[in-house]
């Protein structure tokens, strides 16, 4: 008997009609669809009239799910993994199952489709040849924070997933750490009703979104524009003497803040230079 194949398969994130014509065919012609939420698969299935046998695979059995995969595999079944919306293994389950069939030695084919961050990006207006995408963000301010700081000196934009519920709380963050005038573009329920693109200065676009009343409907994909680091001289004797006082006593972040107020320098210069004296203490 020959072995069996899996194929990785991107569905809608919202619009159905984003539904590839290879991700109908596949579906049609695999023995089973491994799928994070069956029931909302078989919504997707259902519109297109399409019968097939799921199973549930998700990030709480994925570790499990991939040997189930395997043996299924092994009986010659070809299997599609698919995910609520979007591409598997994007801010999605599916990493560990694939891992797990190529190390077993089965054939992985990648079916494309929608991703929300390359549909977002490419409607962000943004000129750069290239993104730093890190995904869902952390649940709390300070977390956020640790996560804005070892970002802040990419050269290129950052892109986040946000939760409805979070949302707001996750721009004041990025307010008081970027500046309330940084460019930001927020999309929100990409290709569905409710489908919105705010772009501009991070207090303006949280003030739109706090007066939309539908603004708690689906998810948030935030786009961050780089910061523009401006290059200063190197910091006086006394003035790295200083820096290192305040990193010993207080937090990076802390530390780059009261020291721009005492120093009078550039912050995202001073930040790169605490960085610096972090590395080699």
């Amino acid at each position: 008997m020959m072995s069996g194949k899996l194929y990785v398969v991107a569905t809608p994130i919202g619009n159905l009609n984003d539904i590839t014509y290879r991700a109908l065919e596949t579906f049609k012609s695999v023995d089973l669809i491994a799928s994070e939420d069956t029931r909302h698969t078989q919504g997707l299935l259902s519109h297109f009239s399409i019968e097939k046998k799921q199973f549930a695979v998700h990030q709480h059995n994925e570790k499990a799910s991939a040997q189930k995969i395997i043996e299924y595999l092994k009986d010659g079944k070809h299997i599609a993994l698919v995910t609520d919306a979007g591409t598997p293994n994007i801010s999605d389950p599916g990493g560990l199952i694939v891992k797990g069939v190529a190390a077993a030695g089965f054939e992985i084919i990648p079916i494309p489709g929608v991703s929300a961050v390359t549909t977002a990006y490419s409607v962000s207006g943004m000129e750069y040849t290239s993104f730093h995408f890190y995904g869902f963000l952390p649940t709390t301010s300070s977390q956020r924070i640790k996560v804005f700081e070892s970002l802040q000196i990419q050269s290129c934009p950052m892109i986040f997933y946000e939760a409805p519920h979070r949302i707001i709380k996750t721009l004041s963050d990025m307010a008081v750490f970027f500046g309330d005038q940084h460019e930001i573009v927020v999309a929100r329920e990409l290709t569905k009703t409710f489908e919105s693109i705010y772009r501009g200065k991070i207090s303006k676009v949280k003030e739109t979104i706090e007066s939309d009343s539908n603004f708690q409907k689906g998810e948030f994909v935030i786009l961050v524009s780089p910061i523009c680091h401006e290059k200063k001289e190197l910091l006086t004797e006394d003035q790295h003497r200083i820096l290192k006082i305040l990193l010993n006593h207080m937090p990076t972040n802390a530390a780059v803040k009261l020291g721009v107020e005492i120093l009078k320098v550039n912050k995202n210069y001073l930040y790169e230079e605490a960085l610096k004296v972090k590395k080699h203490d």
